[in-house]
């Protein structure tokens, strides 16, 4: 639906610091879950069970020196955290939180999604070069090398969502999960392949554990941001943390009916006062909400869980499994579509 241009501004804000809030709490999270699996208290003090302690980390940052190594490229050094930034505050704008409720509704939502990610990974390269570091140059390469590796199954996993919905825009393949009724139309049922594939490389997207590579700290100290400090190097943390979140939406929105509510429509048969009003939209945001933090809950599961990945292990990962089953994924799901619809 169309909104009032202050009112699309208000909601555009609103999200962008709920993205800063939420970060926040994913460091948070992190550390508390962290804690929980490796039997230890984890952050304590500052605040009622250590809540604050992410804002005062924040704090720590803001008056931490800022240091540029000696042979650096100090612009490029400079603008490698503010395009991670950008890009992953960007992304948001594109996600229905619930029926009309959309900053941006673009009919080709699912292209922009996917070209905001793949940029990103622009931000981790110039960050590897400018930094003069052979650490940094490393956690550059790897990634560059690994969206390669990945990035091919993960648009065919999102293409074999597009087959199925016949749509690009994000708002209709969320309302096309709507039409099995119940929880079986979503995508997660139609398309399991598709959605293990979408989560598998979404890892890898944010460069998260098992596909953490890009920093390795065992072994690039902390790979391209090792020759970043103070909130540049904060600007890197709140990039990696948005984009978990904003991956985490996605895999919602994509496979698992994104705002909608599990038995919707029993839910509006015996409630038909709902239809239409905002304590509907109120639970469509909460159920988005419940499934994001699923998921937020699963990156931090699979972090504790397995160990990263060797090099060539990833490689022959990408190249070697996840694309032929992608590659196979999508003629299935168009054999279907074309037999079935």
């Amino acid at each position: 639906m169309d909104m009032h241009p202050g009112l699309l501004a208000l909601i555009g804000f609103g999200v962008i610091n709920f993205m800063l809030i939420s970060a926040s709490c994913l460091v948070y999270a992190e550390r508390k879950v962290s804690a929980y699996i490796q039997n230890r208290p984890g952050p304590n003090r500052v605040g009622p069970a250590g809540f604050f302690q992410p804002f005062a980390d924040v704090f720590k940052l803001v008056f931490k020196e800022d240091t540029v190594p000696e042979g650096a490229s100090k612009f490029v050094h400079s603008l490698a955290p503010v395009v991670m930034v950008v890009i992953a505050m960007t992304v948001p704008a594109l996600i229905p939180y619930a029926r009309g409720f959309v900053i941006v509704d673009s009919g080709v939502g699912v292209l922009i999604i996917l070209a905001l990610t793949s940029v990103s990974v622009y931000g981790v390269t110039l960050a590897g070069w400018s930094s003069n570091s052979k650490f940094s140059l490393l956690g550059g390469l790897r990634s560059s090398a690994q969206m390669i590796s990945y990035e091919l199954s993960m648009g065919l996993a999102v293409a074999s969502v597009v087959i199925t919905a016949g749509t690009l825009s994000v708002v209709e393949i969320v309302e096309d999960q709507a039409m099995g009724g119940a929880i079986l139309g979503w995508n997660f049922f139609r398309n399991p392949i598709g959605a293990l594939l979408f989560i598998i490389t979404a890892f890898a997207e944010t460069n998260r554990a098992p596909f953490d590579l890009p920093e390795a700290e065992q072994e690039l100290v902390g790979g391209y941001h090792t020759e970043y400090s103070g909130m540049k190097f904060g600007m890197f943390f709140l990039a990696e943390y948005v984009n978990w979140f904003v991956a985490s939406f996605v895999i919602a929105t994509l496979f698992f009916g994104g705002y909608l509510i599990p038995f919707e429509p029993q839910l509006m048969a015996a409630f038909p006062a709902l239809e239409g009003s905002l304590w509907l939209s109120l639970l469509q945001v909460g159920s988005l909400l419940a499934k994001v933090a699923f998921f937020g809950f699963l990156f931090l599961w699979v972090r504790w869980t397995l160990p990263r990945f060797k090099y060539n292990q990833l490689m022959q990962i990408g190249w070697k499994v996840l694309l032929p089953v992608a590659l196979v994924n999508v003629l299935l799901m168009a054999v279907i579509v074309a037999l079935f619809s």
